[in-house]
């Protein structure tokens, strides 16, 4: 599998981490979207939450028990964070590895979608 989290999960692709535990890796987001832009992805590798059934299901909560520690290791609890997850090519998933993206580092992350 060519998979560019798969590769940044093992070393591979140097990353800026900023957290590990069994199941979960985050790191700096290399185009960030806010002054902090984090990606937690899980180790085991699931394209996106379509993939998700009862056998692999522990994943989500595992990657938001992350969430919560690094917001809070990270500062971001106090006055607030965004999380995303973009889940198909309509969404704007571009790499087919189940993420979440952590936004926070300002006091306005302006509104939750653009409109056009």
């Amino acid at each position: 599998m060519d998979c560019l989290f798969c590769n940044i999960i093992s070393g591979k692709i140097p990353s800026k981490k900023v957290f590990e535990n069994e199941h979960v890796f985050a790191f700096e987001d290399i185009s960030p979207q806010s002054p902090v832009h984090i990606l937690v992805v899980p180790k085991r590798h699931v394209a996106n939450i379509d993939e998700l059934d009862g056998s692999n299901s522990r994943i989500m909560g595992d990657l938001f028990i992350a969430v919560k520690e690094i917001s809070m290791a990270m500062g971001l609890s106090e006055n607030g964070y965004r999380i995303i997850i973009n889940n198909g090519k309509a969404a704007g998933q571009v790499i087919w590895h189940l993420h979440i993206h952590i936004l926070g580092g300002t006091g306005d992350l302006g509104p939750m979608l653009c409109r056009k």
